[in-house]
């Protein structure tokens, strides 16, 4: 796949992850209408339990409305949010500090390379080093990195870490990985009130589907089953996003660089260092370069790993990188003279 079939790939994947949220949070509302306020399209009026006041699904078109402006929110307003989530702060050119004076500049040097526009430049004040892009595409994009990358990583290999994340936003990456982000907080908050609303109102509830059969029953069981799972196939819905792209990313950024063996040499750093990025949130772990929870399940291989770990296991990763450094070095077998 091209650059810009990823592209063409990642936007139609974001206007789908976004019906699908729509269509989910539409279904709740209208749960909602047949489970508390009476209303049943599969009976008429004089035969609902509890009639409502209201002679339309009025939580569902509230419901409808909501999930389109959270939508928008997430595409337009979603980078924002995951930065101020992870108490980053945005460098700024003239910086009297070295160090991020060296990061400003390494971020200009991938832009130019990658003929993408000058992205903004965030710092977490975290001791572990981690970094990820967020925006909704390469105009509106940031690169934030944390202080212990600035600290932990010489200049080629933080050169390699950016040149994955200006992957990511060449990639669009950060479009579909950002409205995920936004839209995953979004479902676990609204399935965890619905539950919470659920139990406090049980008796009614169960009244009402117990004299209710046929479709009725079923989009009830249905409507439970929703709550009950979106927030674990929300979450790894996220996990799937971040995993297939970070081998892309990370052979995009080494193209960028010509230097696979020093993001190979970064991500080692990143994964020898084995604290928790305290400052980053798990809704947005799969933005980042490594884990920031540091799970053990990001170690292993298998259908389990694949399932439960935002990104690919390290090693694999560094072995894949390598594997490109040797082939493109002039020190490789080919190159070596003859006996």
């Amino acid at each position: 796949m091209n650059l810009y079939e990823q592209q063409e790939s990642n936007r139609r994947r974001t206007w789908l992850i976004m019906a699908i949220f729509i269509v989910f949070l539409a279904f709740l509302g209208f749960g909602f209408d047949y489970y508390y306020l009476g209303y049943d399209p599969w009976l008429p009026p004089h035969d609902r339990s509890f009639p409502s006041p209201f002679p339309f699904p009025l939580a569902t078109v509230a419901s409808f409305c909501l999930a389109c402006y959270w939508s928008a929110w997430g595409l337009y307003g979603g980078d924002q949010a995951v930065l101020s989530s992870a108490s980053a702060v945005r460098v700024y050119p003239g910086t009297p500090d070295p160090k991020k004076q060296q990061l400003l500049n390494v971020v200009e040097e991938m832009s130019i390379a990658g003929g993408m526009p000058l992205p903004q430049v965030y710092l977490i004040a975290d001791t572990d080093p981690n970094a990820f892009a967020t925006g909704r595409d390469p105009q509106h994009a940031s690169v934030t990195v944390t202080q212990g990358l600035l600290d932990k990583l010489n200049r080629e290999e933080l050169q390699g870490v950016i040149g994955h994340e200006m992957s990511h936003v060449r990639n669009l990456d950060i479009r579909l990985m950002t409205v995920v982000a936004a839209l995953v907080g979004a479902v676990v908050l609204l399935s965890d009130w619905a539950l919470r609303a659920m139990r406090s109102g049980a008796g009614r509830g169960s009244s009402r589907g117990s004299r209710k059969g046929g479709a009725g029953a079923l989009v009830l069981i249905l409507w439970l089953l929703t709550l009950l799972l979106a927030p674990i196939l929300a979450r790894l819905l996220a996990m799937a996003v971040s995993r297939e792209r970070e081998y892309l990313a990370d052979a995009s950024g080494a193209e960028l660089t010509r230097n696979p063996a020093a993001l190979a040499s970064a991500l080692k750093k990143i994964e020898m260092d084995v604290a928790p990025t305290v400052s980053i949130k798990s809704g947005t772990a799969h933005l980042c370069i490594a884990d920031p929870m540091g799970r053990k399940i990001g170690l292993r291989e298998g259908f389990w790993a694949d399932l439960f770990g935002t990104h690919p296991p390290m090693h694999l990763r560094i072995s894949k990188l390598m594997q490109m450094a040797y082939q493109a070095s002039p020190a490789g077998p080919q190159s070596e003279p003859r006996a």
